[in-house]
């Protein structure tokens, strides 16, 4: 018999921990190589997990709702067999993420050549991800009481200090610092509610409460306005009706979507303003173009990211938005996948919604919201220039801009040009 154990996977070299979510198999159960054995929930996304070996699952040693480090031991598994192989190697210690801001003094100084152990970060009480967001406001991480494993500061914890005013500055680095995007506020009440007799309460999870933090920092650091752009999609529908078919024939759904982000992606790269994000006093003018795109889940909202969209042709990007839905709603996704977006589309109209205003997905200055897509009336004005009223298929699309860096004619013509290229959309490109 051979015992192999099961660590907690690092989901991206920024990731020093994880959260045990659900365990997809009970103590005794007979497990297969690669088959799903637990989840988890990261800062950077939530993920199945599969088994190393086939075997027996004979220990368990995390149980759910537990963060623990990356490389701790999870659970073992008993196999009927001695392994063919020797085990694996525990990875090497991965380098701590590079940072565009100067970080924060910390009690344990980075080694020398920049590489990191999960236990010196530990030590930190931080991730990279909460060094930065220090660091950006100039907040000393040793000032804060931390809330996560063995005492370390969470996103949550540094964001909250922001948001309260309460954390000592940390020491003024050498050299200009950048200004901090966040306005001066006061503190923010977060009153309990009681509930009443018959209610359901539940904590959040990890995944709504990130969500929540990042769209409360998000309308706290942006500038937002909101555009609204009706588009007549009567020329998109009659290519999909005309193409759909053959589409499906190669195991891709031709969506609306796949059209809109089709125009975005053209127009992004000839409207670089709205492909931008801001760090502190500058603006950072993407080279890629990476469009998100928000996916619904029955747990919350995820992003996942079709990378150099522009460079895609309108197959290839109606399978990676296909691609990338449904691995997000069976937890394939990994944490390359949700990062690195220059531009986010999210598609409420799928639900019916007529129109609203999303908010910026940070650090990007701009998001399309793409409304219900349905035939409508319509004023047409005829070639010998009479006007009548015809149906035709319509459709709102609202763009939420920073106007710290996007000013409204900015986004009109941006939007004016997306709606061109849907009303005009060439066969040639199909």
């Amino acid at each position: 018999m051979a015992r192999v154990d099961v660590l907690m996977p690092q989901m991206g070299e920024s990731i020093a921990e994880g959260t045990l979510s659900k365990w997809l198999k009970k103590l005794g159960d007979e497990v297969k190589r690669d088959e799903p054995l637990f989840e988890i929930s990261t800062d950077k996304v939530d993920a199945e997990i599969p088994a190393p070996n086939a075997g027996t699952l004979v220990e368990i040693k995390v149980q759910e709702g537990q963060t623990v480090p990356v490389q701790t031991l999870v659970a073992v598994i008993e196999t009927d067999k001695v392994a063919s192989s020797p085990p694996a190697p525990k990875p090497a210690p991965a380098p701590a993420a590079t940072s565009p801001v100067p970080r924060a003094p910390s009690p344990v100084p980075p080694k020398g050549d920049g590489a990191e152990t999960a236990e010196e970060r530990l030590r930190r009480k931080s991730t990279p991800l909460v060094r930065k967001i220090a660091a950006e406001h100039q907040v000393d991480i040793s000032t804060i009481p931390g809330t996560g494993f063995a005492g370390r500061v969470t996103k949550q914890d540094i964001l909250g200090v922001i948001e309260r005013g309460t954390a000592m500055p940390a020491a003024a680095p050498a050299g200009p610092v950048p200004r901090s995007p966040l306005p001066s506020v006061g503190p923010v009440a977060h009153p309990v509610v009681d509930p009443w007799p018959g209610d359901r309460v539940e904590p959040f999870s990890k995944i709504r409460k990130i969500t929540a933090d990042h769209m409360i920092m998000s309308r706290r650091i942006s500038a937002h306005v909101t555009s609204f752009f009706e588009v007549d999609y009567s020329r998109v529908a009659d290519l999909r009706r005309k193409h759909k078919a053959a589409y499906a024939e190669r195991g891709v759904n031709l969506t609306y979507l796949a059209f809109i982000a089709k125009a975005c992606g053209e127009n992004l790269r000839k409207h670089s303003v709205v492909n931008a994000a801001v760090s502190g006093d500058t603006i950072i003018y993407r080279r890629d173009v990476n469009i998100g795109i928000a996916v619904a889940l029955e747990w919350g909202l995820i992003v996942p990211v079709v990378k150099r969209a522009d460079e895609l042709s309108l197959s290839g990007l109606a399978r990676a938005i296909n691609d990338l839905g449904e691995r997000a709603r069976s937890k394939k996704l990994s944490p390359d996948e949700i990062q690195r977006g220059t531009f986010t589309i999210t598609n409420p109209g799928v639900f019916g919604s007529y129109a609203g205003a999303p908010i910026i997905n940070q650090p990007q200055v701009a998001i399309l919201g793409v409304g219900a897509i349905e035939k409508r009336p319509k004023v047409v004005t005829l070639p010998d220039g009479t006007d009548t009223i015809a149906i035709r298929t319509m459709g709102m699309v609202s763009m939420s801009y920073d106007h710290r860096v996007v000013d409204g004619a900015d986004a009109d013509r941006f939007l004016a040009d997306v709606k061109r290229a849907l009303e005009d959309f060439p066969e040639g490109a199909i």
